[in-house]
């Protein structure tokens, strides 16, 4: 299966470091209502927390969610989310979220996978400076309310400061039929400024 088989992607435009998401997060075409009219619901906050909150609070109101970046805003370094519904949907809930925050590539890819084993699916991910984690790399994933029992997912975290590297592990995993979801450039806890990539595998 080819990337662009995952469809759904969302392209991201960065303000601070460097953000690929090939992710697949909603599609506006497939969002939008028979006279094209699309509902946008825009969150950003440098708590992850709040942000979770509200987006799981938007979700229960028939938002999905569309794209991140994290980033300089008016209100300083933030995590950006936008989502999205159709302006005639009645509202029903599609999807829940979950949000992980870290500067530690170990704990990211244990978070990671018990995510994937309850179904979480990866959205998006960006860098941005947290109110008390300091820079983190954050990651958005969600689950199908009504997918019983809901599918489950294997993640692969690949994090190096060498791209000579990262090719060799991204076609090591990728023999495996692990897919690429997601490039971001950040600085870990233990490697320095890194090329963190994130891999996804459906069971």
């Amino acid at each position: 299966m080819s990337l662009m088989s995952l469809a759904r992607f969302v392209p991201l435009a960065v303000l601070a470091g460097l953000t690929v998401n090939l992710s697949p997060g909603q599609n506006i075409a497939a969002i939008s209502d028979a006279d094209g009219a699309i509902e946008y619901r825009l969150l950003a906050t440098n708590k992850t927390s709040t942000m979770l909150k509200e987006l799981n609070e938007a979700a229960a109101q028939g938002f999905d969610f569309v794209a991140m970046m994290g980033g300089e805003t008016l209100g300083g370094d933030e995590v950006v989310t936008v989502l999205a519904k159709a302006r005639s949907a009645p509202g029903q809930q599609r999807y829940e979220y979950k949000l992980l925050a870290t500067s530690k590539t170990s704990t990211m890819q244990k978070e990671l996978t018990e995510a994937g084993a309850r179904g979480f699916r990866y959205c998006g991910q960006s860098v941005a400076e947290t109110a008390f984690g300091g820079k983190e790399v954050i990651a958005v994933l969600e689950r199908d309310v009504h997918a019983a029992p809901p599918k489950q997912y294997v993640y692969k975290l690949l994090a190096t400061k060498r791209t000579k590297t990262m090719n060799k592990e991204l076609n090591q995993v990728g023999s495996e039929g692990f897919q690429l979801v997601g490039l971001t450039v950040s600085e870990t806890a233990f490697g320095g400024q890194e090329l963190v990539s994130i891999l996804m595998l459906a069971k």
